[in-house]
Parts: C-alpha cells; sequence; structure tokens
C-alpha cells in the first residue's frame, strides 16, 4: 500500500497494491496499521456506497458539524470521479484550499480527509460507484455545506459549470465567504 501526503496538511492519497493472476486479483484497500503509521488514528463507524448513472453528477461539497464530524477515506470501484477536500478549519493555513484528485477503478487510488473538510465529486463516467468509510455516523442536524461552484474556490471541475447535474440542496449551499466554519 502506498501512501503519499498532497499540498495540505492532512489529506493523502492512498494506492493499494494488487496482487493478480489470470483468475484476478487480491487487494487490501485498507489496513489500520498502514495508516496509523502515517498518523491517521480513526476509528471507522460506517461504509458508504454511492451508484451515479450519469457522467457529471455532481455530489458535495458536504462535511458534518462536531460533535458528529466526519473523516473520510473515498475508493472508486466502477467508473471515474474527480474528488475534492475543501480545508474548513478556520486556524489552518491552507484553510479554503483544496485538494482534487482523479480516483478510478482503474487507477485503484483512495483519497483521505481527517473531519475539518468539505468533501465532494463530479463523476467522469457514466454508472460510477463510489464506496467510502467515514468516522462518525450521520447525523442530519449536524449536516452542511459549500457551494460546489464558489468561484473563489477555484476548482477545476473537470465537467465544467454548465455539464454538472446538481440538486437543489446542493445549490443552496453558502460560498466559502459567507460560511461560518463549525471547525
Amino acid at each position: 500500500m502506498e501512501v503519499h501526503k498532497t499540498e495540505i496538511d492532512g489529506v493523502f492519497t492512498i494506492t493499494p497494491h494488487k496482487h493478480g493472476d489470470d483468475r484476478g486479483f487480491l487487494s487490501e484497500v485498507f489496513k489500520r496499521d498502514v495508516l496509523e503509521s502515517h498518523g491517521v488514528m480513526n476509528a471507522w463507524d460506517q461504509d458508504n456506497h454511492s451508484y451515479s448513472s450519469e457522467r457529471g453528477v455532481v455530489r458535495g461539497l458536504h462535511f458534518q458539524s462536531p460533535p458528529h464530524a466526519q473523516a473520510k477515506l473515498i475508493r472508486v470501484i466502477r467508473g471515474a470521479i474527480y474528488d475534492v477536500a475543501v480545508d474548513i478549519r478556520k486556524n489552518s493555513s491552507t484553510y479554503g484550499r483544496h485538494v482534487g484528485r482523479v480516483l478510478s477503478a482503474s487507477n485503484w487510488t483512495q483519497l483521505y480527509m481527517p473531519a475539518g473538510f468539505a468533501h465532494g465529486f463530479c463523476t467522469l463516467e457514466e454508472s460510477t460507484e463510489v464506496l467510502y468509510k467515514v468516522s462518525g455516523r450521520y447525523d442530519p442536524k449536524s449536516e452542511g455545506g459549500l457551494l460546489w461552484s464558489d468561484p473563489d474556490l477555484t476548482i477545476d471541475w473537470p465537467i465544467g459549470l454548465s455539464g454538472a447535474i446538481v440538486n437543489a440542496r446542493d445549490m443552496a449551499w453558502p460560498t466559502l465567504k459567507h460560511l461560518t466554519s463549525p471547525f
């Protein structure tokens, strides 16, 4: 398992090794001891599975406020996404900056983000499935978000702004300058 730091402290890309033969492969996609050796200390409470039928579906940017804040470990098992983590930790030197990576079934890369980040993604292929671990259970009263298309975030969504399929809830989140961060 390869673990690499990104340009924002606490966010990592993780690429599990695949061991295969003519029958297929085996991959250890989560290894607590490897992640702990990089300072990732989470007890995972829940696994989520997301399916999007179309290219261009945007989900996010979401977070949960403390005490129900969530760290996340995201991976794609079919298709591809552009995955984004926006730092909303008020005292962070990278507040308002983001990390964006293509995660796909073919590149087998995962993205880890600690609590204190708004998370979202857009699908790059039809019939995309995403699995992700979260370190806290979903609590609707703790739900928050950022407007996915906020120009101040400078996220270069590969689908463009006009090609996005976004639900009404995600269109109603505030911009970063109007967010009162709970972190």
